[in-house]
């Protein structure tokens, strides 16, 4: 059974339970399952990682590097050197 068929099921439920002060827990139960189900469908679950925050790099061509590290240590220049590009370096005083 799909995610959206679940979410038909619990509407049909709701359709059918009588409303009353009885029935409230219930129906908020209900209203939880189909707000869990509509993330699950907008975003599926995530498979274990290794943990931490990650971001995404689009990869094409031949590869991606990134250099990363403090103020004036010379990232700019290796990058020059590397790719025989020139590369604006900045001027940070400390």
């Amino acid at each position: 059974m799909g995610i959206v068929e679940r979410i038909k099921e619990i509407e049909a439920e709701m359709a059918r339970t009588q409303k009353n002060k009885a029935t409230e827990y219930h129906l908020g139960q209900l209203k939880a399952k189909i707000a869990k189900l509509r993330t699950q469908l907008l975003e599926p679950p995530k498979g274990s990682s290794g943990g931490g925050d990650g971001f995404e790099v689009t990869k094409y061509g031949h590869g991606r590097v990134a250099l990363i590290g403090f103020p004036s240590v010379g990232k700019s220049t290796l990058l020059t050197m590397l790719t025989g590009t020139h590369s604006e370096a900045a001027s940070y005083e400390f």
